[in-house]
């Protein structure tokens, strides 16, 4: 099933589509499409490309569908992207900039890079590049003093090709493993 730009029009977006560089869309190969996820993008893999990553939980569409209204409901914060394959209709490459508000900087805001994943079968084609080059696009657009993301050892090499440099170290303390995994909405 291939999507049309009319298609593309016609979807509940997380944002608009023209926050994303334009540069950056005419890169990709043209059986691919990049553009903000939709409501219905459960549907089309965005969780199998996210489970790349790490352990997916994936608690039902219904569920999905009311984090990805919770997310948009707080404007100009969150910013999710997928890479679609036309020809089949799924997502093959996904990637989130979360704005934060700071009260440093001159009440700065700080774009954070998290949940960059691209399926098995398309890495290698610089589809992580264009995610990275399409949400650094919207941090700066959106008036970010500066982007962020954390990332292992093995993936510096990958960002600093996109144009980061490493900075100071990442701590993290996880919570204790809850029963219920639903989340507090």
């Amino acid at each position: 099933m291939s999507m049309t730009r009319a298609d593309a029009a016609s979807l509940d977006l997380m944002f608009p589509q023209e926050l994303i560089s334009l540069e950056v869309s005419v890169q990709l190969p043209s059986d691919l499409q990049i553009r903000p996820l939709a409501s219905t993008d459960y549907k089309r893999g965005h969780l199998d490309v996210l489970s790349v990553l790490s352990i997916v939980n994936d608690l039902g569409e219904v569920a999905w569908v009311n984090q990805f209204h919770a997310m948009r409901a707080t404007p100009s914060a969150y910013f999710s992207i997928v890479i679609l394959d036309k020809a089949s209709d799924k997502i093959v490459g996904v990637g989130t900039v979360f704005i934060e508000r700071k009260f440093l900087r001159g009440l700065g805001s700080v774009g954070h890079i998290e949940d960059i994943a691209v399926d098995k079968s398309q890495q290698g084609k610089k589809l992580g590049l264009r995610i990275i080059q399409a949400l650094t696009h919207i941090s700066e657009s959106s008036g970010c003093y500066k982007t962020i993301l954390n990332c292992s050892d093995a993936n510096i090499p990958f960002y600093q090709k996109c144009g980061y440099v490493k900075k100071e170290n990442e701590m993290a303390k996880y919570a204790p493993e809850r029963v219920n995994h639903a989340p507090k909405l």
